[in-house]
């Protein structure tokens, strides 16, 4: 009786993603707010993979991203492209309102300028090994300042280095790419000069 009744709620969870019932119209507006529900409910991004298991076979995934998009246009809000996949961002325009009211931010994003250093050279130069970094600073790096990058999920191990001992490196997550609303790694800046002070 139990494993009847697990059944039925499975069967009544089980997502309709064709939508074969309704108007082409009304289909497609109904994948769009799945689409926008889904990323709204995340707080890491949506990769394409993910949204094409809340809506049918023809759905085109950047199509229904574009028209979020055009109905987004006038709120403060919209859907990016970030780390492979999409989220919600406040649009910068208001991020001084914001700041106004409340400090909004996740305070565990607060950044020393010798953890902002570092974590530059670990993008612009992983993957990196420690000795990599103290080449870069002419000191050694604290493990305690690795480690609090590495707790909050903005870098993490990379491939074994060549050199002896073969140390581990550095690289960054995709924590880093949302946290710095950055799609990949090729959208960070460009740098006139390949060092980083401390």
């Amino acid at each position: 009786m139990m494993a009847a009744r697990r059944q039925d709620d499975t069967e009544a969870e089980m997502l309709d993603v064709e939508l074969e019932d309704l108007p082409a119209e009304l289909r497609w507006r109904e994948w769009m707010n799945r689409i926008e529900a889904v990323i709204f409910a995340s707080s890491i991004p949506v990769e394409r993979d993910a949204l094409s298991l809340v809506v049918g076979k023809g759905a085109n995934i950047d199509l229904l991203i574009e028209d979020i998009q055009a109905d987004l246009k006038a709120k403060p809000y919209e859907i990016v492209p970030v780390a492979g996949g999409w989220m919600f961002r406040t649009r910068p325009h208001y991020a001084t309102a914001i700041r106004t009211v409340a400090d909004i931010g996740d305070q565990a994003h607060n950044f020393s300028e010798e953890e902002m250093a570092v974590l530059c050279a670990v993008a612009y130069h992983q993957p990196i090994d420690r000795a990599g970094l103290a080449d870069i600073f002419g000191k050694e790096i604290n493990r305690d300042l690795l480690s609090r990058l590495r707790y909050k999920n903005l870098i993490g191990n990379g491939p074994k280095s060549p050199r002896p001992g073969a140390p581990h490196t550095f690289v960054t997550t995709e924590t880093f790419l949302a946290t710095f609303d950055l799609h990949s790694l090729r959208d960070l800046p460009d740098i006139a000069d390949d060092t980083v002070t401390m």
